[in-house]
């Protein structure tokens, strides 16, 4: 070979090794955050496309990397990083952990609380199934009462503290963050109330006590008219408070629900959510009240098909309700009627993830059902399988999904190079 062929050779090389670094600048850089339970809304939805519609344990898998214990935390992704919660030594050791997004090798594994004795939980919990919550250099970490936690995207703990009440099955619901508040439920079998905690310190803001019954909903901030609410969805009421003071702005009744657990959604003026045990009601609300709203201003009610556990699905004008046992519903928002229903097998925990075009759907045997969003009919488009259990919700980020089973954290895409296992 000449030197000038040589000299080309060498800078075609050169030029496709950057193309290659710059590719994988761009699908990061272009990538959205899945900082939070349920995503950058809290409700349910990615931006992301090009999202894999077939996988497999052999196929379609970026890496796959063992996480150490048990935990029901569902991946909060920001940037090259993601960050889970794991209970080890039977719940004693509480711990954050911090995935590279990239390669899947956990960069930190922080124990963040220890407990000689952490408690029962119910069969389907674990003591690390709250979601953390992710702000920049910040990441927020909470395991009920067993404790909660502001560590450095480094791993280094910046505050702890404690809110003291008896969740009994185990901690449930994930924070969330509206401006320097970090706001938890602490609804429990002893006591009901939400605590407001400055998130830089820690320190409590405000606390407000209720009268329920015991729950572990996540809380969800809207926009209703220029006006903020944090709408919190408790045990037998629903409360929307002023998120910088706590203070009331109007509540809305359902005698008998308890345990309850779907985050709410919110659009077309309305705010949607399930009541919980025994047997779930949902319901459709107007959030422009004041006071006890219960006899005014719930829009509509839907019995049939309500979830206990997984969340409830927004896009366009239609919702898409799971149950527990299997029942996918199809409910036009603003009136409540039903479009379609359609038996899926299995048991769900997960709340489904709307991205790319499609509904995914994931049960608690590994199983995953894509579907199209369509109010005319039910329209499957793959059901794909992992081995083990899997109550955690998917993420979407980068082009590619991520889910947690009882034994690994799965990165799966469309295109799959230098794939690894850790």
């Amino acid at each position: 070979m000449g030197c000038e062929s040589l000299f080309r050779s060498k800078w075609l090389g050169l030029w496709l090794c950057l193309c290659g670094w710059s590719n994988l600048w761009l699908e990061r850089s272009l990538a959205e955050d899945f900082p939070q339970f349920r995503g950058l809304t809290g409700q349910g939805h990615s931006r992301e496309s090009g999202l894999p519609l077939t996988w497999n344990e052999t196929e379609k898998i970026v890496w796959k990397t063992p996480l150490p214990g048990s935990g029901w935390s569902s991946p909060s992704i920001q940037g090259e990083h993601i960050w889970l919660t794991a209970a080890v030594d039977e719940g004693r050791s509480l711990r954050a952990l911090c995935l590279d997004a990239s390669h899947g090798q956990i960069l930190h594994n922080v124990e963040v609380f220890h407990k000689d004795d952490p408690g029962k939980i119910h069969e389907k919990n674990s003591h690390a199934s709250p979601t953390p919550v992710l702000d920049g250099d910040r990441v927020y970490v909470h395991f009920g009462s067993h404790g909660t936690a502001c560590l450095t995207t480094k791993g280094e703990i910046i505050w702890k503290t404690r809110l003291d009440y008896y969740h009994r099955h185990g901690p449930g619901g994930s924070p969330t963050l509206e401006g320097d508040l970090l706001i938890i439920h602490c609804d429990g079998f002893d006591a009901q109330f939400v605590v407001a905690l400055n998130k830089h310190t820690g320190q409590e803001v405000w606390r407000v006590d209720r009268d329920g019954k015991h729950a572990y909903s996540t809380p969800l901030v809207i926009d209703v008219a220029g006006q903020r609410q944090l709408i919190s969805v408790g045990g037998e009421w629903v409360f929307a408070y002023d998120p910088p003071t706590g203070r009331i702005l109007w509540q809305v009744r359902y005698p008998g629900g308890y345990s309850t657990i779907p985050r709410p959604v919110y659009g077309h003026g309305l705010v949607f959510l399930s009541s919980g045990y025994d047997k779930p009601v949902f319901y459709a609300i107007r959030p422009t009240g004041s006071g006890d709203v219960t006899e005014t201003h719930v829009a509509w009610t839907l019995e049939r098909g309500a979830p206990l556990t997984p969340s409830p699905l927004l896009v366009g004008d239609e919702l898409y309700l799971v149950s527990d046992d299997g029942i996918l519903t199809c409910v036009e928002a603003a009136t409540g009627k039903t479009h379609w229903r359609q038996r899926l097998g299995g048991n769900f925990s997960a709340s489904p993830l709307y991205a790319d075009g499609r509904i995914y759907l994931l049960d608690e045997n590994g199983n995953s059902t894509v579907v199209a969003p369509n109010k005319e009919s039910y329209q499957k488009l793959a059901v794909n399988v992992l081995p083990g259990r899997t109550l955690a919700s998917p993420a979407a980020s980068a082009g590619s999904l991520f889910l947690r089973t009882d034994a690994a954290l799965y990165r799966i895409a469309r295109k799959v190079e230098g794939a690894a296992s850790h």
